[in-house]
């Protein structure tokens, strides 16, 4: 069964426990529950310290190689992905079988614990994982039963299927902790006495959605076996730049670090003039494990001030000194719509742009906020004698 394993609790969260072994689950121990308690049923339980950087490289490395087969991937999460099964029959040997065999070949292959949920509509694919198990297939007509499907196979069967509303009644509303927008429901629906998803479903829409909103009416629909469609990732280059630290970086250090990283990566070629939409930004921690954060732009842009003022706010999190920090494009935008106005359009325009913009800023910071150099004597020694400042006219 192998060795009992948890993951650390995060720095500055809740003091719980993450994913667990299948030799921490023998002793009672789940994800979610609290370290002490955890360490008292199990005493031998080793807590490995989470390492988010190592997870997101690990799983873009399965998500390539599912994508490597012809698959269009859609992924929530790390050790979950969806994807349509139907096109990659005529390249898998002409049926299931021989797709299901292909998404095994290609994460044995990579040898990594964290293989994929898949799901696809009208014949969902789905693969699941916890700590120290291999890669869990599930089938089923829409994304939520192919995932409850791979949640619920073991990894030693061939795949396990989940047919529609019918196949989702015996399963426990626990399933609906894995979507977003319905993770806080199962709670309070056991408390209502509905265990199962067959009790959901038989319940009357309208007063699920009376008592719950949007999240109810929501799953009421998983329960009876329907699904919004999948939306694959757009598989792009990777773009990440990174920063070696002097010991005990903090403070402005840490903030030069990142105006060159930002400076960096919005100099890359492969950027091609693009903006970024959204941005990853890590560090290694001296300590020991890693940190990550996202940072999404409540707009496409690649001003670099911009990009700076919004990734700083974040370093304030970090939860210790670090000894490297590195930026990557999450998402990258379309390239700037004004980026080359400067040099594309005719000095006239120039001008008159120039003007409006002097204007504007001896509106608003008085005559001398606009001034040029006069260079009056070129061979003097002395800089006031060499040159003036005048104001600025054109």
């Amino acid at each position: 069964m192998g060795e009992p394993v948890a993951l650390a609790p995060e720095a500055g969260g809740v003091q719980a426990v993450g994913e667990v072994s299948p030799a921490a689950e023998a002793f009672g121990v789940r994800a979610g529950m609290r370290l002490g308690e955890a360490l008292a049923r199990c005493p031998q339980l080793t807590v490995v310290p989470p390492d988010p950087i190592a997870v997101a490289r690990a799983w873009e490395r399965v998500l390539e190689r599912l994508e490597g087969i012809g698959a269009a991937v859609e992924s929530a999460r790390p050790g979950e992905a969806c994807f349509d099964a139907r096109g990659l029959r005529r390249l898998h040997g002409g049926h299931l079988e021989g797709v299901l065999g292909e998404v095994r070949r290609v994460l044995a292959r990579g040898g990594s614990a964290a293989s994929p949920p898949c799901a696809s509509h009208g014949e969902v694919v789905g693969t699941g994982t916890r700590a120290g198990s291999g890669a869990r297939l599930g089938v089923g007509p829409v994304r939520f039963c192919a995932v409850a499907a791979a949640h619920v196979a073991r990894v030693r069967r061939r795949h396990a299927v989940v047919d529609g509303a019918a196949g989702l009644a015996p399963l426990p509303v626990a399933l609906l902790a894995r979507q977003v927008r319905t993770a806080a429901l199962p709670e309070a629906l056991e408390r209502l006495g509905v265990a199962t998803l067959g009790d959901l479903a038989a319940l009357s829409r309208a007063a699920v959605g009376d008592r719950f909103g949007r999240a109810g009416l929501l799953a009421h629909d998983l329960a009876c076996g329907h699904d919004t469609p999948l939306r694959p990732r757009a598989p792009g280059e990777t773009l990440e730049e990174e920063l070696e630290l002097p010991e005990a970086a903090g403070g402005q250090q840490l903030e030069r670090a990142l105006a060159l990283l930002v400076d960096r990566l919005l100099a890359r070629r492969e950027r091609e003039g693009r903006t970024l939409r959204s941005a990853i930004l890590s560090a290694r921690l001296v300590e020991g494990g890693t940190w990550r954060e996202r940072v999404v732009f409540r707009e496409a842009t690649a001003d670099a001030a911009r990009i700076r003022l919004a990734a700083a706010a974040r370093l304030a999190l970090l939860p210790a000194p670090a000894q490297a920090l590195s930026l990557a494009a999450d998402r990258l935008g379309p390239p700037h719509a004004h980026g080359d106005a400067l040099f594309e359009d005719g000095a006239a325009r120039r001008d008159a742009r120039l003007r409006e913009a002097v204007r504007q800023a001896r509106a608003a910071a008085g005559p001398h906020a606009a001034l040029r150099v006069l260079v009056v004597d070129p061979d003097s020694r002395v800089p006031e004698r060499h040159a003036v400042l005048t104001p600025f006219e054109r």
